[in-house]
């Protein structure tokens, strides 16, 4: 029986794609594969390691093991160094969405869910949250980064189907870019009919103005208090419970009216959060729905944040391998191919399970010769049950006897 790691690559990762991938590119591979790079960082990636040199002692350790998992060498220390530094990430990028892509052709299921709860009349459209998050790095080594005074970062920007939680398009960027920046490229990935999601650090009228004329629809906070003049006004009677208000209107701002020349519907509700209820505004350029439903397409976005938190707490994103560009991002999207796995197998398991006790479990146990079906059986579907009652004659310890109860 090989290890569950091996079971894990040679079931679902598919085999010489990521040469081909890599045949185009100018830094050949010699002694140390494209292949072996991106399993290698995987494998740093579910066992949770802190540095290179962690990564490399766990392949010389373990070296009879890898070299079952489709050839995989023992590496040095400088050999992985260059290649993290040197190599394009675009090859790992293009094998994330490669594999992504053939987990949707086998389970179309997988990749486009059925929307449930409130959200479950979206039947044919696809609902993306659109949102970033900033990954800290070390500012004294990692200088191209820079982000504030004394800190470095980059900030991965993504867009995420609510419904599964996996990203439909995903870039890595400059913390100190502002995310508007990055928005039209965002919701290039969207198709008329879907729906974007999106917080007030989006709040670019251009961009979405050219989404409505492309027929995609958006719900979006407001910024900031923009001028206006109201066209239409639903009565206060009329509102459903939760609605402050509901208008349409146009943009009356100097460059505003020119940015965005056509009506938009304000939509003022009242949103719990942490359990309070405070006062968002949102637009739309849906005038169809309900003001309810705009409001709860909104809470539809922290999905995406409850993602970006499952990828910092199971994955291994708090320190980098490499202090360059390229380094940093061959690791992001591997820890990305590692989610996108284990979500799958996951899935395809039936996992009753949270996704994060899931991904604890095959972290602890990727070095076990085992059938990976069975060590799912066993720890993850099982549902869990209510604790037995302490055994009557059960042995103590002296000084820690049962205390007799009157």
């Amino acid at each position: 029986m090989i290890p569950i790691l091996a079971q894990i690559v040679q079931r679902y990762l598919p085999g010489h794609k990521i040469e081909e991938l890599a045949a185009g590119e100018k830094i050949k591979a010699r002694e140390f594969s494209y292949s072996a790079q991106a399993y290698l960082l995987m494998l740093g990636q579910l066992a949770h390691v802190f540095s290179l040199n962690e990564l490399v002692d766990l392949s010389t350790i373990f070296s009879g093991e890898l070299r079952r998992i489709r050839g995989i060498e023992a590496v040095k220390l400088t050999t992985f160094s260059h290649a993290n530094r040197t190599r394009s990430p675009g090859v790992m990028r293009r094998f994330f969405w490669l594999v992504y892509g053939m987990f949707a052709r086998e389970d179309p299921a997988f990749a486009n869910p059925r929307h449930k709860g409130a959200l479950a009349k979206f039947r044919m459209r696809g609902i993306y949250a659109v949102d970033s998050t900033t990954i800290q790095l070390a500012y004294w080594c990692i200088k191209w980064a820079k982000h504030r005074q004394r800190k470095a970062a980059v900030k991965l920007h993504m867009v995420a189907n609510v419904a599964n939680m996996l990203p439909r398009f995903a870039v890595v960027g400059k913390a100190s870019e502002h995310d508007s920046r990055r928005e039209e490229e965002l919701f290039a990935s969207l198709l008329p009919g879907d729906v974007g999601v999106l917080d007030r650090a989006y709040n670019n009228f251009p961009v979405l103005y050219r989404q409505t004329l492309r027929g995609v629809f958006f719900v979006i906070r407001e910024k900031e208090p923009t001028k206006y003049r109201v066209v239409k006004r639903v009565a206060r009677k009329d509102l459903p419970k939760g609605i402050v208000s509901d208008e349409t209107i146009r943009l009356a701002g100097t460059t505003t009216k020119a940015d965005y020349p056509r009506t938009l519907r304000r939509v003022k509700a009242l949103v719990e959060v942490k359990g309070e209820m405070r006062e968002m505004v949102f637009y739309t350029n849906n005038f169809e729905w309900s003001a309810s439903t705009v409001a709860g397409l909104y809470k539809a976005r922290w999905a995406v944040e409850l993602l970006f938190k499952q990828l910092k707490q199971t994955l291994q994103l708090q320190s980098f391998f490499g202090e360059n560009q390229n380094a940093v991002e061959w690791q992001i999207w591997a820890a990305m191919l590692t989610h996108l796995v284990l979500r799958y197998i996951k899935w395809k398991n039936k996992v009753v399970s949270s996704y994060t006790r899931f991904a604890a479990i095959i972290k602890n146990t990727i070095w076990l010769k085992r059938s990976l079906e069975a060590v799912i059986s066993f720890y993850c579907i099982v549902p869990s049950q209510s604790r037995p009652p302490p055994d009557e004659t059960m042995p103590y310890l002296p000084g820690f006897e049962r205390l007799a109860i009157a």
